[in-house]
């Protein structure tokens, strides 16, 4: 792959981020539960908070991914990397400290704020990184390695939060976030910009068959430089492919937020799943999505293309959830998480087919949009899919009566 060890250092500085964020996770439930309601196992107001600040961080993400995107194309994509990086540690020190009832709420606050910037910010600079320094030609490979570091930081974070305790997952995790932000500091050398995007149009010049885009293009400074709604559109606009590959992020995001948020309280009503087993059926998945991405991808994707890759991994999205809904035995869940080797497939072929309809100096604006369309999709998937998830517990709690 081209440019190897400056990708190395960028797939090396994602990994560390997605590992020490994603391995609080297990932990931070039991935390808020004791924070916030010690001693019950129930609590609404822990509930009620928990899903306060995903909506919050989902949908400042959706207004938050376009700027910074269009930040880094003029600033440079090392610049806009230290922003997430540094924010990421902040609130694991907190509760790397203490977790008493006041920590967790300066937590809470911390992470719900920094959490806009945060939670796609590493993966929308990164993207613009790899399509700086990649060809088109070899960009589906990099984008499915990308996918695949995410993927075994999955593994990895989750894997340590069972070997350790809960003090020890916020110490390990803040000390593994501050050594993401020196690594990348001290070895990721920055792109070289071909123009300043705070000087030229957010749009490509070329686009002449839309003059309403053409009057929305404007010079922005740095504190006016998020994109407009109108700035949106005419991207999404600028061509066909773009506004389908646009569209089915959408709905692919809708569909996998809205498994993830069903998924285990159906395997639960279904089978009796436990927290352990439901955390094995996703190391299954993102193990085989790590194999895929890393491996399958590099080797196929410049051979069989973006559309072909895509359509596989929709199909097995489909697959996945279609065996998962109709279970029949507490297998079933297992063997269907095997189509992680290509169920993720879809999510960095989309992202490469959007690199290849902007220009060099739209690179982290567009894949911002990506980033803030996908995130929308996340914050009202829950509105749509629990009350679903609350209608399956009922169905398959009458049958359990029926069958006893």
């Amino acid at each position: 792959m081209e440019n190897w060890g400056s990708l190395g250092h960028l797939f090396v500085t994602v990994f560390l981020s997605n590992v020490a964020s994603l391995m609080v996770n297990p932990a931070i439930t039991d935390v808020t539960m004791a924070a916030v309601c010690p001693g019950k196992d129930e609590c609404s107001l822990a509930i009620y908070l928990t899903g306060f600040q995903q909506a919050i961080a989902g949908l400042g993400s959706v207004f938050m991914m376009p700027l910074i995107g269009n930040l880094s194309d003029a600033y440079g994509r090392k610049t806009l990397l230290t922003v997430p990086l540094v924010l990421s540690i902040i609130p694991l020190v907190i509760l790397a400290w203490k977790r008493t009832t006041t920590f967790f709420y300066a937590y809470y606050v911390f992470r719900t704020l920094t959490a806009m910037v945060t939670q796609g910010g590493v993966i929308c600079i990164a993207l613009g990184y790899l399509a700086d320094t990649v060809s088109e030609a070899k960009r589906v490979s990099a984008f499915g390695v990308l996918s695949g570091v995410v993927s075994a930081a999955y593994v990895c974070g989750t894997l340590a939060a069972r070997l350790l305790s809960t003090t020890q997952i916020f110490q390990v995790s803040a000390v593994i976030s501050i050594i993401a932000a020196l690594y990348m500091r001290v070895f990721l050398k920055d792109t070289t910009r071909h123009t300043d995007a705070l000087e030229q149009p957010i749009l490509n010049q070329g686009i002449e068959n839309n003059q309403a885009c053409s009057e929305s293009s404007k010079k922005v400074d740095f504190f006016k430089g998020i994109p407009s709604p109108k700035d949106i559109i005419c991207l999404l606009k600028s061509s066909i492919t773009f506004s389908l590959a646009a569209s089915i992020a959408f709905f692919n995001s809708l569909a996998e937020a809205g498994l993830e948020a069903c998924l285990q309280y159906f395997l639960k009503a279904r089978f009796h799943f436990m927290k352990d087993q439901f955390a094995d059926v996703l190391l299954i998945t993102y193990i085989g999505a790590t194999i895929s991405n890393v491996i399958f991808m590099p080797i196929f994707g410049p051979i069989i293309g973006e559309e072909v890759l895509l359509s596989l991994g929709l199909f097995a999205g489909f697959l996945n959830m279609f065996f998962d809904c109709i279970a029949w035995s507490a297998w079933v869940p297992y063997a269907s998480a095997a189509f992680g080797v290509f169920l993720f497939l879809a999510t960095p072929n989309i992202r490469s087919i959007i690199s290849k309809q902007v220009g060099d100096n739209e690179q982290g604006v567009a894949q911002g949009c990506i980033l803030g369309i996908s995130s929308f999709a996340n914050v009202i998937s829950p509105l749509i899919f629990s009350p679903l998830s609350g209608d399956s517990k009922s169905l398959f709690s009458s049958i359990d009566k029926v069958a006893t």
